[in-house]
């Protein structure tokens, strides 16, 4: 986990480093998926085609497929929609989060309200550069993804090496007082017996 920790945080700094390349290699990897999910799932429609979904599926993989397509064929113009997306998005969520941050005032009002603004900026300064912004966003998005999961792998495997550290070490320990202890209680334990047999005999 820590190795693959590593080669996802370099490929994060170097996504940092190279946005525009992030960009175009997260639309072909998206268009991929899609692609991929679309073949398969036109599969699995045709394997259950007595089903009542059938054309349902059929429809869902076909969209997919043309999505996938699209994409391929213009990364470019791709990113810009997505980019417009992730703008709305981030937008409107940070209009309701600072509405109901106002409304229900709860106790984290100050870090409801300062994330609700900063979903509002973020989206604003993507949407005044767009679509220029485009070029950069997705692939930033992407690598900034790409190192924080990089370092929670990291921090997962390096704990995980010292727990079963712990555990080793823990295994191979010897008994220590715990072995004279067992031996006081056997020796106990046979003290009475053969006391009886004396008095027996």
């Amino acid at each position: 986990m820590a190795v693959l920790g590593v080669i996802l945080v370099l490929a994060g700094l170097v996504g940092l480093v190279y946005a525009g390349f992030a960009t175009l290699t997260t639309m072909f990897l998206f268009g991929c998926l899609l692609l991929i999910g679309g073949v398969v799932g036109l599969l699995q429609a045709f394997q259950s085609r007595k089903s009542n979904y059938f054309w349902l599926a059929v429809i869902i993989a076909a969209i997919n497929i043309a999505a996938g397509l699209v994409i391929l064929a213009r990364p470019e113009a791709s990113a810009e929609a997505l980019t417009m997306f992730a703008a709305l998005f981030f937008l409107i969520g940070g209009l309701f989060r600072l509405a109901g941050a106002v409304v229900v005032r709860g106790p984290d009002l100050g870090l409801t309200l300062a994330q609700g603004a900063f979903g509002v900026l973020l989206g604003l300064l993507i949407l005044w550069e767009w679509p220029g912004s485009s070029l950069y966003v997705i692939g930033t998005f992407f690598s900034l993804a790409l190192l924080f999961d990089g370092l929670a792998l990291i921090a997962l495997g390096v704990g995980a090496r010292r727990i079963l550290g712990l555990v080793s070490e823990e295994e191979t320990a010897p008994a220590g007082p715990a072995g004279g202890g067992r031996a006081a209680v056997d020796g106990a334990g046979k003290g009475p017996t053969e006391d009886q047999e004396q008095s027996n005999n």
